[in-house]
């Protein structure tokens, strides 16, 4: 069984000149590849993999649809187009968004970037900070982390100082700072988001809903105790959303033997990473002796899925 990721799904805005998002045509388009060259696990498959996981030899060639971050692109575009397909995914929830009308930092960012570009914040930010700001842990690293990632250098730059070099402390505080000088968090949040309502129409049609922590913090920079509140706040806030199946995705794709743990005190069912020296084809042994650690692609990895 192949798990695909997806986040960004949308049509071409004006607004955001510089997003990364794999255009609604494509997305269709990769849906009727992925159904001529492998077929998709459907709902009830799902559900039944609860009950008996040896139901897995049914599934074990076929797509399974992932959505990360709440966004409201999963609501406007693919959810109707899985309608119409007959088709579900899972939907992963960061639920602070359901919380308070700020977006999260790694949406900021990306919104900021999409809107901007990397110049002119990146300049901004290095006049804000100093070097008492900075984590030295992740010196040198810059070049392995981003080699992979299909963006322009000062792209690179802006994601590597918040996700990597700026200390966790004073990431949210600088990037007020950046948001107020550029733009509002208004603007921000009302442009990326679905809410609670969205989420009831999903589920009433067979879409599972599941929880991607509450702040969508990096777990490896978190405490076992940081790692659990995120957790438990997030199954909390999406209680009622989450059935048949209580799922989890990790922000980042990160986690360790804590968060495994956590999630099994919790009575998690399933979780997913993403991690490129982690991806491959799930296995009837990776569900039964490894469900905290599915493996998921980026929809990237496979025709008609490149970002625009």
């Amino acid at each position: 069984m192949k798990i695909i990721m997806y986040h960004y799904v949308r049509e071409k805005t004006k607004d955001l000149p510089f997003l990364r998002y794999l255009s609604f045509k494509n997305f269709c388009k990769q849906l009727d590849f992925f159904e001529k060259n492998f077929g998709f696990v459907k709902y009830e498959d799902f559900i039944n993999l609860k009950k008996d996981m040896n139901y897995f030899k049914e599934l074990k060639d076929k797509i399974l649809l992932t959505f990360d971050d709440g966004l409201i692109d999963h609501y406007n575009f693919v959810f109707f187009e899985l309608l119409k397909r007959n088709l579900f995914g899972l939907f992963f929830i960061p639920t602070r968004i359901l919380h308070q009308k700020k977006a999260l930092d790694v949406h900021r960012i990306h919104y900021l970037l999409g809107r901007y570009g990397g110049g002119a914040l990146n300049q901004f930010v290095l006049d804000l900070i100093d070097n008492t700001l900075l984590d030295n842990s992740f010196n040198n690293i810059f070049d392995t982390y981003y080699k992979e990632h299909n963006d322009d250098l000062e792209v690179k730059k802006f994601k590597a100082l918040f996700n990597l070099y700026i200390k966790y402390e004073f990431r949210e505080q600088i990037l007020d700072e950046v948001v107020k000088h550029f733009c509002s968090d208004d603007e921000i949040f009302n442009a990326l988001y679905l809410n609670e309502k969205h989420l009831e129409k999903m589920q009433a049609n067979k879409m599972i809903i599941g929880a991607h922590s509450f702040n969508h913090l990096n777990f490896l920079k978190l405490n076992k105790e940081e790692q659990f509140e995120e957790v438990n706040k997030s199954f909390k806030t999406l209680d009622r959303f989450l059935h048949p199946l209580k799922t989890f995705c990790y922000p980042y794709g990160e986690f360790n033997v804590d968060s495994k743990e956590i999630l099994e005190i919790l009575n998690c069912d399933f979780a997913f990473v993403s991690l490129d020296y982690y991806k491959k084809d799930i296995t009837l042994e990776d569900l039964k002796n490894n469900p905290y650690t599915l493996s998921r692609y980026d929809c990237n990895e496979f025709q008609f899925g490149q970002a625009n």
